[in-house]
């Protein structure tokens, strides 16, 4: 009976998928992972070539906060017992947001789970009033944790970190923060946190910008829209240059990181040393690759993007199967590979439906 249902579900899963308007193909798009109902959002891709693929806890189908995909296989990565919720919440993953792989091969995963007043969403229904945060450092030659950071000075209750970019010349990590409108700069060695370029206009979402997608508006119930502070962020293999976008903006920005290691600057002098990058549109996750290249994901019109050296926007690739992609990583075999996290299709922004696209898949296209 199992088997003969799992050929039901699959036949409508079928149709549904074929339903969808298909506008754009590329041969180019190569499904590398697939996830059934699980989605995934952290893609990190090691000097080696080794693929990490991280997922939020969704409730009845999480399964893993991150995996190691070996040979097609997803293998709990750094181990089991850090992918089980058992014990300690300092020792196991709560809900993996992002990762990044720094210019020393060192893994990192940023474990956050916002609470109502830092979410994206604005409501995560029975959620406590204060988030939960870690940062996790893994040693991939190791294959083991080496420290765990707590955040134990950040403002939980309005804070939702979301992405983490390490910065190995200075020993300082950089993380959005859309909760706070805001980018969250750490000391590695103690621990401490400043919060800079507080609710400036480089990271405060554009309130008239709105998400639309077929020609239809991306609101909740009520007819609230999505909205998202600064969130997408990159940082240049020689650790110069850090690039940041709120989602709900035309605007790319950056900023030297120097500037933001000095802790005597103030916000408003900070604010004098971000650069405007141009319009690139609506876009999610960023990534920066040794050539000067900024990727950046649009899910409006299902593409790739990047920003080359020159200044010119280029299209990488655009496929109807890219539905809001999400992060990426970049591969030593020539490869770029992101998530499709497909926001867009979730009830809270389809009257209740779920629209999303079986089963999420890890894609990769080659560099340009």
């Amino acid at each position: 009976m199992k088997k003969i249902f799992s050929i039901i579900l699959l036949a409508v899963t079928v149709v549904n998928s074929s339903a969808q308007n298909k506008k754009y193909h590329s041969d180019k798009l190569i499904p590398v992972a697939t996830f059934g109902d699980r989605r995934a959002i952290g893609v990190k891709v090691s000097a080696d070539n080794r693929l990490f693929v991280s997922f939020p806890n969704r409730g009845a189908s999480y399964k893993y906060g991150l995996v190691e995909i070996r040979n097609g296989r997803e293998v709990p990565f750094p181990d089991d017992t850090w992918n089980t919720s058992i014990g300690d919440n300092s020792s196991y993953f709560v809900s993996v947001q992002d990762l990044y792989i720094d210019t020393d091969d060192k893994l990192w995963v940023l474990d956050s789970k916002p609470s109502s007043g830092g979410s994206i969403f604005g409501n995560n229904g029975g959620m406590p009033a204060q988030g939960y945060f870690k940062l996790v450092k893994i040693d991939l030659k190791t294959n083991s944790v080496d420290k765990v950071y707590t955040f134990d000075d950040l403002d939980k209750a309005r804070s939702g970190l979301n992405d983490i970019r390490i910065d190995t010349e200075k020993g300082l990590g950089y993380l959005s923060d859309p909760g706070q409108a805001a980018i969250v700069v750490l000391d590695l060695i103690s621990g401490k946190t400043r919060t800079v370029l507080k609710k400036q206009p480089s990271t405060l979402a554009d309130t008239s910008v709105v998400l639309k997608y077929d020609g239809v508006e991306m609101r909740d119930k009520d007819g609230k829209p999505f909205r998202s502070n600064v969130n997408g962020i990159a940082l240049t293999k020689d650790n110069k240059y850090f690039y940041f976008k709120p989602i709900n903006q035309e605007y790319l920005y950056r900023i030297e990181t120097r500037y933001l290691a000095d802790a005597k600057l103030s916000d408003e002098e900070l604010s004098t040393k971000v650069q405007d990058m141009s319009a690139v549109g609506i876009t999610h996750g960023l990534e920066a690759d040794r050539k000067g290249n900024i990727y950046l994901t649009t899910s409006t019109d299902y593409t790739i993007k990047y920003l080359s050296p020159d200044g010119k926007l280029n299209t990488l690739v655009q496929d109807s199967r890219i539905i809001w992609p999400d992060s990426m990583g970049i591969g030593t075999d020539g490869y770029l590979y992101f998530s499709c996290a497909q926001l867009n299709r979730e009830p809270q922004w389809n009257n209740g439906q779920n629209k999303a696209e079986l089963p999420y898949t890890v894609y990769k296209v080659k560099l340009p």
